[in-house]
């Protein structure tokens, strides 16, 4: 008598390989246009597009950027501080006691933009003075 075979189900797709994690992305048009224009423009013809795609991913990841000097960003805080200082004044002046005289309203305002005096020593936009 003959034996019956157990026959298992085919699997879809290729083999796992086991190797790395499957991403899986969306492209538009003018990407893969790009992409394939790299490919055709490489010295080997025959690289899949997942593979251009590994490859240029790889190159990108090995350029260096350079960060902007710290002295600009220096400079950019101490614009945003002198904007906000200026952005309080006018605030102020909206509100000022107009039947004061000229030296207490400057004296007023002069203690708002500065702040309480026990906060002076710990903001962090002015040096600690002793």
């Amino acid at each position: 008598m003959a034996e019956t075979g157990v026959v298992s189900k085919k699997k879809r797709g290729a083999p796992p390989t086991g190797k790395g994690i499957q991403v899986g992305e969306r492209w538009h048009p003018a990407e893969l246009t790009a992409i394939d224009a790299w490919i055709a423009s490489s010295p080997d013809k025959n690289i899949t597009r997942a593979h251009a795609i590994r490859r240029l991913v790889a190159l990108g990841l090995r350029v260096k950027t350079e960060s902007p000097p710290k002295s600009e960003d220096k400079k950019r805080r101490r614009d945003t501080k002198q904007r906000a200082r200026e952005l309080a004044v006018d605030a102020i002046d909206k509100i000022t006691d107009t039947a004061a005289s000229p030296e207490d309203q400057a004296n007023r305002k002069q203690r708002l933009v500065k702040g309480p005096e026990e906060f002076q020593k710990v903001r962090r936009d002015r040096p600690n003075r002793k």
